[in-house]
């Protein structure tokens, strides 16, 4: 891991693949002990959650479905204040177990609208799988129930997120220099 350059940005290296692996293993774990016997149902919030998405579902053993919806409020490094779904879910969520997978919660809002709406569709249960959270940006009581990893306040990008479209395909998290 060395550092890169995205657009006009330089990023250095923050967590590495092996390490992302194994924790994105010991969620998987601890999410196959937890729905054992049901068959939850795995909501992912596109694009940025479609590596981390990918990476655990496919460590799970349990009978479980899997969807996406596309919810996004940022532009370049920084969040617009508002929350646009661009895809919506169809699917009966009514009693089902539902796992939300988000790839960064920061200030809380996407989250926190999403999962009112969620809510309202009157689910089994609900939980939260996040690859990243900022707890020092967090404005809305959003809490997440498998959490990869918790960062600073800065800017990231690879494995999922990106900058202006790119470096979603990187392996490895690097962080805004």
């Amino acid at each position: 891991m060395s550092g890169i350059r995205i657009h006009d940005k330089i990023f250095t290296p923050l967590i590495p693949a092996g390490k992302i692996a194994e924790r994105v293993a010991a969620l998987a774990g601890q999410i196959n002990t937890d729905y054992k016997g049901t068959k939850p149902l795995f909501i992912g919030i596109l694009n940025g959650s479609f590596i981390f998405a990918a990476d655990l579902f496919r460590q799970l053993n349990i009978d479980a479905e899997i969807s996406f919806i596309k919810l996004a409020s940022y532009k370049g490094t920084s969040s617009s204040g508002n929350v646009i779904t661009s895809i919506g879910l169809e699917e009966n969520l009514n009693g089902r177990h539902i796992v939300i997978v988000e790839d960064i919660i920061d200030s809380g809002r996407t989250m926190n609208t999403f999962l009112r709406e969620i809510r309202q569709r009157q689910p089994a249960s609900v939980k939260v799988a996040v690859f990243l959270t900022k707890p020092s940006a967090l404005q809305y009581p959003v809490v997440a129930d498998y959490i990869a990893f918790e960062i600073e306040d800065k800017f990231v990008i690879g494995y999922g997120l990106d900058y202006d479209g790119l470096g979603r395909n990187l392996p490895d998290l690097y962080i805004l220099k």
